[in-house]
């Protein structure tokens, strides 16, 4: 049996750690990808794709984004006070509830999709964006299904104080969506750049598979341990129904999928409003699809990666948050927030201003193929900073148990975003970059309504200082050795991926050069930072820290 001093912080941390790591790993892979991917497909093959994703992701979150956490919670709860039967219970009724919800969601995407194929032939608008994306629909409903039966799983596990399945189930996963997306994509690519991106989407579901596999596999050869550990049930408890778990599932995951589902919308609404009122300013049909593709497969793709890093870094800190706030601990909240808060800032900031000084030599480097979009990341860059706001204040409200408050303060963001998308992506000379700046904005009002709502829950003030104004102006001195840098380096040897990649190295000891000077850096970011902790004894003899 799990000896109780291994649930303290200390193995929460550890465990919240193993995950950040695996996200960072995921996010990674799934990046490098998407760069021989979109090579082969171009920006036409990314807007179809981006399509069926966005559609994909709607239903994926509206059928398990919140269950992983609300399972882990429930187990985690009569696990601890050693209520073993409720806790298989929970896990049961959660696979009937996921199973069944995940389904039904699969199976809307394959009607959907049909009615949509057969709306487009009756009026004969086969060319469009909708109609092309039809087959990754197609190929895509099943992994609803399977996602959803690994959400019942990883929630499971986590419940029981371990993520090394769940971050070992998202490794296998992307590692397959990544080779079979690649594969299929080159060997369906001869038929038509639809069926390539198809193919792309189809590597999804192989990966989703392949890690739910694992899942299974590490379920059963870890019951014996279970089923021991299990036997020490107390037994003087009265056993749960269906329905009274089924209810509190319910409640507590539906907050979550209403807060993801409301920024999934917005991706949805960029889709649908993108197309029209991009048809609106005057583009043909194909050069709306190229467009989007340039949105989607490119700008997203490129400014949520820094996000994804940076966020999972930061999350190994919120469950602590969490405990001080528990035992009204104000300064050990007021120094985890801010460390949090530090962390993101302290790579999301100069990852902005490295895109936006860099950001069509960046293009140009990663798809020499399909180099457009440079303006995108140029004005689009600046959102990242807003975005990792956003998302790593949404962790702590959730972490403090605030979980209603993004989820309105994202509604907003959403609302606010809606009439700058209509008006300025129907202006001909904005077209697409109207949509960025709709979402830079709605990230703004996300992350000062969360700010807000954080200092009322918690009474801590942030440290604006060494969150925002010491990484900004380090950044500010990178982004401009970054772009004498490239100029430099080009005119001896006119060769972008060379330029490019020189500028980035610079940019980086710049941008820790300046951090360290003005004593940007503190001890605490650095532990959590991999590889940090051996800097700590350098900076110190430099009386840096």
């Amino acid at each position: 049996m799990r000896k109780k001093g291994k649930k303290g912080g200390g193995s929460f941390i550890k465990q919240a750690a193993i995950l950040a790591g695996a996200g960072i790993l995921v996010r990674i892979v799934g990046f490098l990808y998407r760069l021989p991917l979109t090579n082969m497909i171009g920006n036409e093959g990314n807007g179809i794709y981006g399509a069926g994703y966005n559609i994909y992701n709607f239903f994926l979150i509206m059928s398990s984004a919140g269950l992983p956490v609300a399972i882990s919670k429930m187990v985690s709860e009569r696990v601890a006070l050693g209520e073993y039967t409720n806790a298989k219970k929970v896990f049961r009724v959660s696979m009937t509830v996921a199973g069944s919800l995940s389904f039904l969601c699969a199976l809307l995407m394959v009607c959907g999709a049909y009615g949509v194929g057969r709306y487009c032939e009756m009026i004969g608008n086969t060319d469009s964006m909708w109609y092309l994306s039809i087959g990754c629909i197609y190929t895509l409903a099943p992994t609803v299904f399977i996602v959803g039966i690994m959400a019942v799983f990883r929630g499971f596990f986590q419940g029981l104080h371990t993520t090394v399945p769940t971050a070992m189930s998202q490794l296998i996963e992307q590692i397959f969506h990544a080779v079979f997306s690649i594969l299929l994509a080159y060997l369906l690519l001869d038929m038509g750049v639809e069926y390539a991106a198809a193919g792309g989407t189809a590597g999804t579901g192989i990966g989703a598979l392949a890690g739910l596999v694992l899942l299974v596999a590490v379920f059963y050869c870890t019951k014996k341990q279970r089923d021991i550990e299990f036997s020490q049930d107390k037994g003087d408890y009265r056993v749960q129904s269906f329905k009274e778990i089924t209810v509190t599932l319910i409640k507590i995951a539906v907050p979550i999928i209403t807060g993801t589902a409301i920024f999934s919308m917005t991706n949805l609404v960029d889709m649908i409003m993108v197309n029209s009122r991009l048809a609106a300013a005057g583009f043909a049909p194909n050069k709306i699809i190229d467009l989007y593709g340039q949105l989607n497969g490119k700008y997203v793709t490129l400014t949520t990666l820094p996000v994804a890093i940076s966020t999972a870094i930061a999350t190994a800190v919120i469950p602590s948050i969490a405990a001080s706030v528990v035992r009204k601990e104000k300064e050990a909240v007021q120094s985890k927030v801010d460390t949090t808060l530090r962390i993101t800032m302290m790579i999301s900031i100069p990852a902005a201003a490295g895109l936006g000084a860099l950001g069509t030599p960046i293009l140009a480097m990663l798809f020499p193929n399909y180099p457009e979009g440079g303006v995108l990341l140029q004005v689009g860059s600046f959102s990242v900073i807003f975005l990792s706001l956003s998302q790593i204040s949404t962790g702590v409200l959730q972490g403090i148990g605030k979980v209603k408050t993004p989820a309105f303060n994202a509604l907003i963001g959403a609302l606010t975003k809606i009439p700058f998308t209509y008006i300025l992506v129907a202006i001909p000379f904005i077209n697409v970059v109207g949509a960025v700046l709709s979402t830079t904005i709605c990230y703004i009002v996300c992350s000062l309504l969360n700010f807000r709502a954080l200092i009322k829950a918690t009474g801590v003030k942030p440290d604006f200082v060494g969150m925002l104004v010491k990484p900004g102006f380090a950044s500010i001195a990178m982004a401009a050795v970054c772009i004498l840098a490239y100029k430099a380096v080009y005119m001896i040897l006119p060769i972008n991926t060379v330029a490019t990649l020189v500028a980035i190295i610079v940019a980086l000891a710049v941008y820790f050069a300046v951090m360290v000077f003005i004593k940007g850096l503190n001890r605490e970011d650095l532990q959590l930072i991999p590889g940090g902790s051996k800097i700590i004894p350098l900076l110190e003899k430099m009386n840096k820290l």
